[in-house]
């Protein structure tokens, strides 16, 4: 059955049609966004859901989202999207940060210059019929310093479209490295030499704990005399009331804000200043941008619905089309590797070890460990999956490590498992041959071989004679075929193990029959899905 999806934001019918011509149902109803009853009421239905601003996709409108599994945000700004729990939920959320970083580079850049020759005010005095050319006395950009906090897509552009007015750039970025900067022709700096040397500062970081008033009263004061400020990013970054003030005293000469702590900023205490310019949030109001940002959240959605490609997503390691084809036979050793240890215990996991040797050492490990976490925690509550994993090993406080290694055996590579209990450390192993078939290659340190099937029974013993006859007429008496049946052992005479992979589930009474024969320490079913 094709994946069907809802847009329920307005969405270029060039995007709407990139979904159907890709294979997937889409119903677009622009104005549904607004409407939250009944979205709420058909949300169910849907396997994706592509939004702008309007459509707010909370707690409460994620309980009914039973099949959803991506929501796709044709733009950068995700405030209308309960990321926490879509993550419980499962669901991922997708963004497009780059189709709109042109335009909101090239916004800013038209602020600073609208600032620094005071266009707004005056366009609006000439409109008026005055001729106040005295009046507008405006600075240049030539050979002046520009401060760019925030070095990353949009703030790497302004960089260079300032450099190439001439402007001397300075950056500060925690995450910029010296050769970044390099390539891009700026002096890397910490915030205080910025704040002292700018010229003009501009913004380019998301709203964090951390960045929150960034330009705080007490930053402000460290700018250099005369300084003009322009935030193109998000509200929040600059503490308003104490930019007002900075701005009344004269040691802050102008602000351009395209975002507002508050929006729709429909009052603010800075509107009406003289010497700030200020727009409604149209960083990325061109068409091309719009164009782009759907084009891209439609391309983005139906990859992931249709080949497991993850690209720009928020809460899940993205996985582009070609790894999803390499990695799709470790992907689901690994979950089936987690799925062998979480059935194997009923006690608390205080921690997940996960050990990658050889060639997949080196492919998405991010990937490869929620599916490990999800095919852990599934024996305890189905509901988990690939995006909640990581969330729901939080919340119980599961420590996650992992190590990767170059080639150390017999095999090309594989994955090996440890759960650590208050009681016991388990361990299990995988690799994938050529044909792409998951193969358990060890269960706690004895080697077996061992193809990974629907219904599986895992049994321990002694190593002693007529375990296997044992084995194979209970199954037999009780209607069970057995496709596959392997063993292995630490030593003679020492602790032995088998894995028979069978047709179908067995019956508890099977169970209770070979563990009343007295020779198992253990006899586990389990359940893998090798869909």
């Amino acid at each position: 059955m094709a994946p069907r999806v809802l847009v329920s934001d307005e969405l270029s019918e060039t995007a709407v049609q990139i979904f159907r011509d890709r294979g997937v149902e889409v119903d677009y109803m622009p104005k549904l966004g607004k409407d939250k009853e009944k979205l709420a009421e058909l949300i169910g239905q849907y396997d994706g859901l592509a939004i702008r601003s309007a459509t707010k996709v909370t707690e409460k409108l994620l309980e009914g989202a039973t099949n959803l599994k991506v929501v796709g945000r044709a733009g950068i700004g995700v405030d209308n999207v309960d990321i926490p729990a879509a993550s419980k939920k499962g669901v991922i959320v997708m963004n497009t940060p780059f189709g709109n970083s042109i335009t909101t580079a090239e916004h800013a850049i038209a602020m600073m210059f609208a600032v620094a020759r005071q266009i707004p005010d005056a366009n609006a005095s000439t409109h008026a019929g005055k001729w106040e050319k005295s009046k507008f006395m405006g600075v240049e950009l030539f050979n002046k310093t520009l401060g760019v906090i925030g070095a990353g897509n949009i703030g790497g552009i302004v960089c260079d479209r300032a450099l190439g007015l001439k402007m001397k750039v300075i950056a500060y970025d925690p995450f910029l490295s010296e050769e970044r900067a390099k390539t891009l022709g700026v002096h890397k700096v910490e915030l205080e030499e910025l704040l002292a040397k700018a010229d003009f500062i501009t913004l380019h970081v998301p709203l964090t704990d951390k960045t929150r008033n960034i330009l705080s009263r007490e930053n402000l004061a460290k700018t250099k005399k005369g300084v003009r400020i322009i935030n193109c990013a998000r509200g929040g970054l600059v503490d308003e009331a104490a930019l007002k003030d900075a701005l009344d005293s004269g040691h802050v000469a102008g602000a351009a804000l395209d975002v507002f702590e508050v929006e729709p900023a429909t009052e603010n205490v800075l509107f009406g200043h003289p010497n700030v310019v200020v727009t409604p949030h149209l960083g990325a109001s061109t068409t091309e941008a719009q164009e782009n940002v759907a084009l891209q959240v439609a391309e983005q959605m139906s990859d992931y619905l249709l080949t497991g490609a993850v690209q720009n997503a928020l809460n899940m390691p993205n996985v582009t089309a070609e790894q999803a084809a390499v990695m799709g036979p470790w992907i689901k050793l690994a979950g089936h590797l987690g799925a062998f240890i979480g059935q194997m215990t009923d006690e608390p996991i205080r921690a997940i070890n996960i050990l990658y040797d050889g060639r997949v050492a080196y492919m998405n490990i991010a990937a490869l460990n929620q599916a490990v976490i999800a095919g852990v925690l599934k024996a305890q509550n189905p509901d988990v999956n690939l995006v909640s994993a990581p969330v729901v090993a939080k919340d119980k406080g599961i420590q996650i490590s992992t190590t990767r290694q170059d080639k150390s055996g017999s095999f090309d590579a594989y994955i090996k498992v440890t759960m650590v209990t208050d009681k016991r450390e388990r361990s299990v192993a995988g690799t994938c041959f050529s044909d792409g078939k998951p193969r358990f290659i060890q269960i706690k340190g004895i080697n077996i071989d061992a193809e990974v099937g629907a219904h599986m029974l895992y049994t321990t013993n002694e190593d002693v004679p007529g375990i296997i006859g044992l084995l194979g007429m209970t199954m037999g008496k009780n209607g069970v075929n057995i496709a596959n049946f392997t063993l292995g052992r630490s030593g003679v005479g020492q602790d032995a193990i088998a894995l028979l992979y069978l047709d179908q589930a067995i019956d508890p009474k099977v169970v209770d029959t070979l563990e009343a024969t007295g020779m198992f320490s253990q006899v586990k079913p389990l359940q893998f899905e090798v869909a």
